[in-house]
């Protein structure tokens, strides 16, 4: 899929960035203080401090017994290699629906489509990465949902996957690095998570 372009021409010269993509770039969408489309800026660029306030989306899925996805980044990624996090984050192309890149993401990633997907709100955080230097400023759209599949992780992006209840959750962030949005995420999406796995989370 290619990814649509937003113009860029009437963004501040803090906020332009290349209107179109060279090969092997990804555009992401940027976005104002209110959540509203501004422009598109390179992957990289967007992460680099100071950063680019841009969209994102965050999925946790459960499987039947209540138990949430986790993944383990793999090692090859520039941002976040190796830290454990929630099912799946990502960006929606320039133009394309967080819903539709948040279906889209999870199954490129796990090889597993969700069941079930639902809108679980939206969260804004600017968060430093000290181990890699970079910075996430993002508007992210939440996800929660159903898996019924057994997942089938493609390696460059995922190294481990595990489903876990809240107990084990607790356990497994006390002796493992997650990734720095972690917990602004979880806590900003537990009201929808204990809709879907209950009041255990």
């Amino acid at each position: 899929m290619s990814p649509a372009v937003s113009p860029t021409d009437d963004l501040s010269p803090e906020l332009a960035s290349p209107s179109a993509a060279a090969p092997g770039e990804i555009l992401l969408e940027l976005v104002d203080d209110h959540g509203a489309t501004i422009g598109t800026g390179e992957k990289l660029w967007a992460h680099q401090q100071p950063g680019r306030l841009h969209r994102a989306f965050s999925v946790f899925l459960f499987d039947r017994q209540g138990r949430m996805l986790l993944q383990r980044r793999a090692l090859g990624k520039y941002h976040s290699p190796g830290v454990w996090s929630n099912t799946c984050c990502g960006h929606p192309y320039p133009g394309e629906q967080p819903f539709v890149a948040a279906a889209r993401r999870t199954t490129e990633e796990l090889g597993a489509a969700p069941a079930l997907l639902c809108e679980a709100g939206t969260t804004r955080y600017d968060l430093p990465d000290e181990t890699t230097g970079l910075i996430e400023r993002e508007w992210n759209h939440l996800f929660v949902g159903l898996i019924t599949a057994e997942p089938d992780p493609a390696p460059e992006e995922v190294e481990d996957t595990r489903f876990v209840t809240a107990a084990e959750l607790r356990a497994l962030r006390a002796e493992k690095p997650f990734s720095v949005w972690f917990e602004t995420v979880f806590e900003a999406a537990l009201p929808g998570i204990r809709e879907i796995a209950g009041n255990d989370w």
